[in-house]
């Protein structure tokens, strides 16, 4: 399973899990157990809380894969990015000293 997988199906429970929360908070103010205010707040920790461990294993997941690359030694945008300036700039001069060839013969 793909590493984008993984975390699509990541996410995707988290969303499942929210709804079920919602959905027991809710019976829990139908059966008044909890006040309306009481079951709102409750939700909007839990999302809250939801929200900051989702960041956190986003955060995790970045490093992990910026590691994993490191160690493989990709090269980076910057450095394709550089090699194509070097290049271009190797390409404008050779075809300058070709015309300058040609014109001397």
């Amino acid at each position: 399973m793909a590493m984008f997988d993984i975390i699509r199906n990541a996410l995707l429970a988290g969303y499942g899990v929210q709804e079920k929360v919602r959905e027991f908070v809710d019976e829990l103010v139908k059966k008044g157990e909890l006040s309306e205010s009481q079951g709102a707040k409750l939700v909007k920790d839990w999302a809250e809380k939801a929200e900051k461990n989702t960041e956190d294993v986003s955060n995790s997941i970045n490093d992990l894969l910026k590691k994993a690359l490191d160690r493989m030694k990709f090269p980076s945008k910057d450095d394709i990015d550089s090699l194509n300036e070097k290049v271009n700039a190797l390409s404008a001069r050779l075809k300058k000293l070709e015309g300058e060839n040609e014109e001397g013969r």
